[in-house]
Formats: C-alpha cells, structure tokens, sequence
C-alpha cells in the first residue's frame, strides 16, 4: 500500500469515529392538535391554518406542498451526479425502462450474458482481466485495491453526512406534515361546526334572487371541504410514508458506518498484513522452488548414477564375452568338421557311383562292339557269295 493511500486512511479515522458515534433522534409519532397544542405548535398550527383559503383551488390542492420543498432540493443534490449502475437494482429497473423507450437492447450492454458465435469468434469475449493480471507486479495490484477501497471509503463518509442531513430534513418534514395535518384538521372541524352551517344559514335567508348564487357558493364551499378532507388524507399518507423512510435511512446509514470502518480497519491494519503475509508467501514460493530444484537435480544425479550402472553392467557383459571367446567357436568347428566329413563321405560316394556306371558302359560297350562286329561279318560274307545265295533263295 502506498504512502499516500496510508495517510488518506489514517486521516479519515477521527471523521469515521465521529459519524460511528452520531445518534440519530427518533421521530415522535404522537398527532398534535390545535386543542392540546401549546405556546410555539399551536402558533405555528394556526399559521398553516391561514394558509388555507377555501374559495381557492389552488389553495387546498397544494396545502403541505411547501414543506417538501427543502427535502426535495437535498434528494435532488444527492441524485445530481448518481449513475443508474450506482443504485443497484433500482438503476437496472430505470436503465431498463429508458432503454427500452429509446429501443436500445439491454442484453447486447449485459457483460453476464451469454456471447453469441460471431463475439466469440471476433474475441469480445475473451477476458483479458486475468490475461493483463499476469504480467502486474502484486504491489501494483495491492495499490489499486487500496486505491479503490479508499475512494469507497470517503463516498461512503459523503453519503452517511449527506444522509445525516436527509434524516434530518426528513424528521422536519415528518413533523411538518403533522403540523398541516393538524392544521388541516382544524379546519375541516371549523369549516363543519362553522362556516358551513354559517352559509346554510346565509343561504336559508337569502332572497329568491340571491338564492342561487348563494347556494352555489355553498355548494363550491362544501367541495372546498371535500378536496380539503382529500388533501389531508393524502398528507396522512405521506405522513405514513415518511415516517417508513426514517428507519430505512437509519439502516443504510449503519451499513454505511459498519462499511467505512470495515474498509478503514482493512486500509490500517488489514492491508500491511497482506503485504507481510504476501513477502511471506514469495520466500516461501522461492525457498519450495530452490527445494524443487534441489531435489530435481538430486533424482537427475541419481537417474545418471543408475542408468551408468546399468550401461557399465551391460557393456562389461558384452566386452567380457567378446574377450572369453576363443578364437573359433568350438561349435563352429565342429560344424567345420561333420561339413568336411560329409563332404568327403559324398565325394567317395560319388566315386563309387561313378566307377560302377563306367563298369556298366564298358559292359554295355563290349556289347555293342560284339554286335556290331557280327553285323559287319554277315554284311561282307553276303556280299562275297552273291550266286550261292541267290540259288539258296531259288
């Protein structure tokens, strides 16, 4: 938290105090009277009573209007730089009626809606809040609460002062109505017990030519009353209602104070131990990291050191056979060896093969040279004796 929003804080506390212990008077429900009335209120009824003049419209329709008058200047001050998202729910209901006469659509302004395909496509939708906190230091975002919870702070002192003075102009119009009320009683009785029957009287003695004129003037006098006896109901109303509105501005006063000093007690005592906790939790993140990495480095050495060992083991293996092995296998040899055997073993059994064939065809060859020797004697015995052989075939 800034040294700035720390003074502004500290500075603040007496006006917290001051407006904490600030009573309010309760407003005195009892009705007075022109009867029981004495000394300043009955003066002061009296003075409200001349007010009316009942040959005047005007008259009673805004008898009482005149002591609103000072309450609606400060509710109008009040309101003078309020926005609608200020007053909560009720500014939603009046944004809602004002944007619905001007045709504008309330759910296209409402960032709680669902987005539709084409914001989500084009990114209105992506909150970039928590994208930006990222890349804010914390003091930065210590700051701006403070900040924040300091200006809630003093419009909140604004308001509670500001209320201070609408309990009290609203407890004057509270006892004000009950003043016209009175009044406005008075009248009425005075108007029954008196003025009426006074101008029945005047009517009943009235020639025939001003008997008419006369009896409309009681006629207009007895609607007078009526719109009189109205008029004070209405205020009776108001009175009512009024009196409904002080212990509402009481209530938010003291959620009010319960807020400012809520916030006062988080800027003074809340905030620095934010801060301590928060350096803290940074050591505490910094010394888990280091740990972190110390045991990261740890299971690397001893994922070297077991890995090594296995490849040594594995590597010594292969070496120590290499190096055991003689020069040729014996199995090799002996596969060398029953090779060459049958090699041999087939080469004699070729020879052998071989010699009986060439017996054969020197048998087969004596054979045919046989043959072929008696064809040759036969052949050259015919030709020599011709004529014998002829005469033998005779």
């Amino acid at each position: 938290m800034s040294d700035t929003v720390r003074q502004k804080a500290a500075e603040l506390t007496p006006d917290i105090e001051a407006v904490a212990a600030n009573a309010l008077p309760a407003p005195v429900e009892d009705m007075p009277s022109i009867d029981s009335a004495e000394g300043p209120k009955a003066e002061a009824i009296r003075a409200r009573m001349a007010e009316i003049d009942i040959t005047s419209s005007g008259s009673v329709i805004g008898f009482g209007a005149g002591a609103q008058l000072e309450l609606q200047q400060i509710s109008q001050s009040m309101l003078s730089d309020v926005k609608n998202k200020d007053l909560g729910p009720a500014g939603d209901s009046l944004r809602e009626m004002v944007t619905t006469i001007r045709g504008f659509a309330v759910d296209e302004l409402d960032t709680r809606r669902k987005r539709s395909w084409w914001e989500r496509l084009t990114g209105r939708a992506a909150p970039m809040a928590n994208f930006m906190a990222r890349y804010e230091t914390v003091q930065e975002q210590i700051d701006r609460i403070t900040d924040a919870l300091l200006g809630h702070e003093t419009r909140l002192l604004k308001d509670i002062k500001a209320l201070d003075l609408l309990y009290e102009k609203t407890l004057e119009f509270y006892d004000e109505l009950a003043l016209y009320i009175a009044a406005g009683d008075a009248k009425l009785k005075k108007l029954d017990a008196e003025t009426i029957p006074a101008k029945e009287a005047e009517v009943a003695a009235a020639s025939e030519a001003d008997k008419v004129i006369v009896a409309q003037e009681l006629r207009d006098m007895r609607a007078m009353r009526d719109d009189l006896e109205r008029r004070v109901h209405d205020l009776r109303l108001t009175r009512q209602v009024t009196m409904q509105s002080l212990p509402s501005i009481r209530l938010v006063q003291e959620n009010d104070k319960s807020l400012v000093t809520r916030i006062n007690s988080t800027l003074v005592n809340t905030v620095p131990l934010w801060e301590t906790q928060l350096a803290q939790a940074l050591t505490i993140q910094r010394s888990k990291e280091a740990a972190q990495a110390v045991r990261e480095a740890g299971d690397l050495t001893n994922e070297l050191l077991t890995r090594n060992a296995e490849n040594l083991r594995d590597a010594n293996r292969i070496v120590r056979e290499e190096v055991e092995r003689g020069v040729f296998d014996i199995e090799a040899v002996k596969a060398a060896n029953d090779t060459l055997i049958a090699t041999i073993e087939d080469s004699l059994q070729i020879a052998d093969e071989g010699r009986k064939r060439r017996a054969e065809a020197e048998g087969e060859l004596t054979k045919m040279e046989a043959e072929l020797r008696d064809s040759l004697a036969s052949a050259k015995a015919r030709a020599q004796n011709p004529a014998r052989t002829g005469t033998e075939g005779g």
